[in-house]
């Protein structure tokens, strides 16, 4: 008979919910992970090291342009896009599956399917239209994170590509517009351009990478243009209309100026939205701000710490009890 009672459930089988589980189980809590896509969340699947695989990719291309430094000779050089696309799948694979046997090294259960909060400290994990409910004495959230949309700007995965998209083309676009310059956005702008794609970025703020320091900014600014990149700061889409094989985009600067600008495809790369929808926090008394859950200076929900102090509060003879304890 399967166990549904557990000291601990991880709600997100991500960098931040499969090491807190193997953690857990580490110091002897009977331990589950609910996951409703791939062990190793977007990082391992669809970011960080995938986005790497594709790098090394067009490193390569890169340098076989350079053999003659080098002392070789090379004719009629080709690259294959879905054999490139192949090798970061099959990397992104490899550790997720990684991950899986880290959770049966640990002795930590895998639920596959979407969780959802159903009173205290239990859940319900929804799979292939079966539902299975489980109890944990301590639930932890950490459900991650997606691309953010806004509106009109919707990715729609032909024309306009979130990261996912990005990273698994059927074809090579021989224009890109990538709208963003953080590192997702920066990434993918460098893949495809070292492959030969016409490549614009655009940026809101000031400088590219606004969250490093103003240095590497202005060092990767002018590598990249160097590169052959076009990047317009300070600049923002005001209009976007999808054609049949192309989008034509209407960009305005800071100081007001429009540029209008067709291209083959279009990469959002405008940031990131929390998983916080059709988990039942709200019903919880979990409070949502901007896509985030509230906590306090413990990471804990900060509604917990509230209702603990009303109780405090509102029981006088408690308190000084405790208090003459103390």
């Amino acid at each position: 008979m399967a166990n549904n009672n557990f000291d601990v459930i991880v709600i997100g089988g991500g960098p931040g919910g499969y090491v807190c589980a193997i953690r857990c189980a580490q110091l002897g809590l009977n331990t589950a992970v609910v996951e409703r896509e791939n062990l190793g969340g977007i990082c391992l699947n669809w970011g960080c090291i995938p986005t790497k695989a594709l790098l090394r990719s067009s490193e390569i291309w890169h340098l076989v342009h350079r053999l003659n430094e080098f002392g070789f000779t090379a004719a009629d050089l080709k690259f294959d896009l879905p054999k490139i696309v192949e090798r970061s799948r099959k990397v992104a694979a490899q550790l997720s599956n990684g991950v899986r046997t880290l959770m049966r090294k640990n002795k930590i259960t895998v639920i596959d399917g979407s969780a959802k909060l159903q009173g205290k400290n239990s859940i319900s994990v929804e799979n292939n239209g079966k539902t299975a409910s489980y109890s944990g004495k301590n639930i932890v959230l950490a459900t991650g994170a997606r691309a953010r949309e806004f509106p009109g700007l919707e990715a729609d995965g032909k024309l306009v590509w979130t990261y996912r998209h990005a990273m698994v083309p059927k074809e090579f676009p021989r224009s890109l517009l990538v709208v963003g310059s953080g590192a997702i956005g920066i990434e993918f702008a460098s893949f495809y351009r070292t492959l030969g794609s016409e490549v614009t970025v655009i940026e809101v703020l000031d400088r590219i990478l606004p969250v490093e320091d103003e240095e590497i900014s202005a060092f990767a600014d002018k590598a990249f243009r160097k590169q052959g990149m076009v990047i317009r700061t300070a600049t923002t889409v005001e209009r976007l209309n999808r054609g049949a094989n192309n989008v034509s985009v209407t960009l305005k600067a800071k100081d007001g100026k429009t540029e209008n600008l067709t291209v083959d495809r279009v990469i959002l790369a405008v940031g990131i939205v929390g998983n916080v929808e059709n988990l039942g926090l709200e019903q919880a008394g979990i409070r949502i701000e901007k896509t985030h859950v509230v906590v306090n200076e413990w990471v804990r929900r900060v509604f917990r710490a509230y209702l603990r102090l009303a109780i405090w509060l509102a029981r006088p003879g408690l308190r000084t009890r405790r208090c003459m304890k103390g």
